[in-house]
């Protein structure tokens, strides 16, 4: 395997250990939240533990957009398929985010002390967005995602 197949299978299985592993029944701000809300409240930054949780969220599938986008358009090369546009491919990586969060979801209605949301769903379906926007901006800005007629054009 490539090792951004390898960095990406890691990713997805730290996601998977971080939203499958049944939490204790506690209606407690993790201590995860309360340390970094303390800190950052320490620097002036005024900070709840909903938008905290809310931007983890985003945080947290933004590497999915990032890695799973240069996958997509490195595997349909290899195989020699026809080229998928910037924005085709982009709405894919969102989409099996999107997918992956629901499973996630679904999924933790079996586990005590997990409370599935459609929120969580929102928020990581868009930072799965956001993580593939950024590679597409960068591919585009490099010239390597257009065609060798527009690069001609922009000479």
């Amino acid at each position: 395997m490539r090792p951004l197949t390898w960095i990406f299978a890691v990713y997805l299985a730290a996601v998977l250990v971080v939203t499958l592993w049944p939490s204790p029944q506690s209606t407690d701000a993790p201590g995860w939240a309360t340390a970094t809300l303390d800190v950052l409240q320490g620097l002036g930054i005024p900070l709840t533990l909903p938008v905290l949780e809310a931007s983890a969220n985003v945080v947290m599938f933004g590497p999915f957009g990032l890695l799973g986008l240069p996958l997509l358009l490195g595997s349909a090369a290899r195989r020699g398929t026809p080229a998928l546009g910037a924005w085709r491919a982009v709405g894919l990586v969102t989409l099996a985010g999107a997918a992956l969060s629901a499973v996630i979801e679904l999924a933790q209605n079996l586990l005590p002390g997990r409370v599935p949301t459609v929120q969580d769903v929102v928020l990581n379906t868009a930072g799965a967005l956001l993580g593939a926007l950024v590679v597409a901006g960068a591919v585009r800005t490099s010239g390597r995602g257009t065609s060798p007629r527009r690069r001609t054009r922009r000479a």
